[in-house]
């Protein structure tokens, strides 16, 4: 089972927030958003596999995003939660959007930073930089560039650094079966795109966010219960550039009607 943290609220809510990180980081990286909720909900902090504290997979298991869906229902019912509020950061917001599909009943609201639902030309390019050279240079510079491309500003610094030290913890390994699940995810995104769900979804995304924003934009005007807001000065990784803006939009969406 994924390694994972439970903390209870601090006001005996029954309700439950989840929280999943993008790929390369962990749960650590939610510590601002932690600190502020467990005032108001309970709080599920989940490692992926091979990420945080999770253990790799053994050597040729082939990732699916079934598969990582499940090991997340799986820590669901191990802790008896019916129904969670679920925020995703990055790849993240990608496995809660693709969880609705077969998990509708599972979730209650959505909260999505730095979502991805599709890639630019740039992304793609990246993305065949990648393939191209995974198997000849180490996994961290890849990922120490990607990081410097998706946060390439003075304000994503810490942002940036949190995630490269993070990844730093990944084996190569690991690294070619998550990069081999995410290879294959432009059609995961059109089946999300699709899809007009009916659970409440807020996407908040940082103004700098370059690669993702402008995909976002157009989906809200698609998706009749999704709505966007837009941090000034925050990029990709939107609940540590500005967490303190982060924290009270999602609180306000949380509690809403």
């Amino acid at each position: 089972m994924l390694h994972h943290i439970k903390y209870n609220s601090e006001n005996n809510s029954k309700k439950w927030i989840t929280f999943i990180h993008g790929a390369g980081g962990s749960s650590s990286i939610w510590f601002n958003q932690v600190h502020f909720f467990k005032t108001y909900f309970n709080i599920l902090l989940i490692d992926l596999r091979g990420h945080g504290k999770s253990i790799p997979s053994p050597d040729g298991t082939k990732y699916t995003f079934d598969l990582i869906i499940d090991d997340i229902i799986e820590v669901l019912d191990y802790n008896l939660i019916k129904k969670s509020h679920f925020v995703g950061i990055s790849l993240g917001s990608i496995l809660i959007q693709k969880m609705v599909q077969k998990h509708e009943i599972r979730i209650e609201k959505i909260a999505l930073g730095g979502a991805i639902l599709n890639l630019n030309l740039q992304s793609r390019l990246l993305m065949f930089l990648c393939k191209l050279t995974q198997s000849v240079l180490p996994f961290i510079w890849i990922y120490t560039f990607l990081a410097y491309v998706i946060m390439p500003y003075k304000a994503h610094r810490k942002s940036r650094s949190m995630f490269i030290k993070e990844a730093k913890r990944i084996s190569h390994n690991e690294f070619k079966k998550w990069y081999t699940l995410t290879s294959n995810i432009l059609p995961v995104l059109n089946k999300i795109r699709s899809l007009d769900i009916k659970i409440p979804t807020l996407y908040i995304m940082g103004n700098q966010d370059y690669m993702f924003l402008s995909f976002v934009k157009k989906i809200i005007t698609d998706h009749s219960n999704s709505k966007l807001i837009t941090l000034n000065g925050s990029g990709h990784v939107v609940n540590i550039d500005q967490y303190d803006q982060f924290n009270s939009k999602l609180l306000k969406f949380l509690l809403s009607d």
